[in-house]
């Protein structure tokens, strides 16, 4: 096999869930599997735990599709509001919910099963709350199922409170349009701010699959490993080790197959202070090398974070799957 291995421990996914669900009381579950599920494998981990959450998120069209397809029957909410016709009719084809976030995108989702995103300070999806009844005008209220918003730095205390209050004035409307509408604010961090955040409903990212946010932590375990094959290993005979001039006189060097294609950064280094598009090279010996084990170790290496090391690791890799 020339690709990467990736190791997913769906025990471990499955006990994160049932921890923080936990933590959420009597709210909703939603599972945050957009993204290839951060790249973990969205229609194997969705099966895995459909019976712990009560619905899931994605961010596309196409992402709901694929866990119809898997025989998810759970609701599955799609983030991103629809662009166009086309977009609106595979949602209904595929009895998706969509997002709305405007009038405009009302009257385009035309009476599609729908939550209504409301911008609460983070400014990037979702309507102000003074276009709210506007919007609510131009939607028939047997499609409005829920109201959403999104926290930004859920780690600072007075900023979540403020947003805080700007959604609770929001749902107050839905709900007098829509009584039955279910509220969610907090994604993890909201979580774990408790109390009032929870709202009728949650929204369970990164601590699924074993990362905390920023500024909080909770007990939750990593669920992925990544592993590169070795390809050769063979006298060390001078000049480079990779692209890069040898560091020193090597005995023998090994390749193995991983390289900055693969979703590693260039920049940071597997083996011998190099990372060629599909290789490295390194001192080690070993058939197989472990090149990923803990997100958050590798995203402070790259200067990033742990969501984004998670989704590019796993691009060019066998995924397989233990319990």
């Amino acid at each position: 096999m020339q690709r990467t291995l990736s190791v997913v421990n769906l025990t471990a996914i499955r006990e994160n869930a049932l921890k923080v669900k936990s933590l959420a009381g009597k709210s909703k579950f939603f599972a945050v599997v957009k993204a290839d599920a951060y790249g973990h494998g969205a229609e194997r981990v969705a099966r895995h735990i459909e019976d712990v959450a009560d619905g899931f998120c994605v961010a596309l069209i196409e992402e709901g599709i694929s866990l119809r397809v898997a025989g998810i029957t759970k609701q599955i909410l799609v983030l991103t509001p629809p662009l166009d016709g086309y977009d609106v009719s595979r949602a209904r084809a595929y009895n998706l919910t969509v997002t709305v976030n405007s009038v405009g995108c009302a009257r385009l989702a035309g009476g599609t099963p729908c939550h209504i995103k409301v911008n609460t300070g983070m400014n990037r999806l979702g309507c102000n709350t003074d276009e709210l009844p506007d919007v609510l005008r131009a939607l028939p209220s047997e499609s409005v199922e829920g109201v959403y918003s999104h926290l930004f730095a859920p780690q600072d205390e007075a900023a979540s409170f403020n947003q805080l209050k700007i959604f609770e004035r929001a749902v107050r409307l839905v709900k007098t349009f829509k009584p039955n509408a279910c509220a969610h604010l907090s994604a993890s961090g909201g979580i774990l701010r408790g109390g009032k955040f929870l709202f009728d409903g949650v929204r369970c990212g990164i601590l699924l699959y074993g990362y905390n946010p920023s500024g909080f932590d909770f007990g939750v375990t990593p669920a992925l490993k990544v592993y590169a094959r070795r390809t050769q290993t063979a006298e060390f005979i001078g000049g480079g080790a990779g692209y890069a001039y040898a560091s020193k006189n090597y005995k023998r060097l090994s390749a193995y197959r991983c390289g900055y294609a693969d979703g590693f950064k260039r920049t940071v280094a597997l083996g011998e202070n190099n990372l060629c598009m599909d290789a490295f090279v390194s001192e080690r010996d070993d058939d197989m090398l472990c090149v990923f084990g803990n997100a958050d170790d590798y995203a402070r290496r790259c200067g990033t974070i742990s969501y984004e090391a998670l989704t590019d690791v796993t691009r060019r890799s066998e995924i397989i799957y233990e319990r």
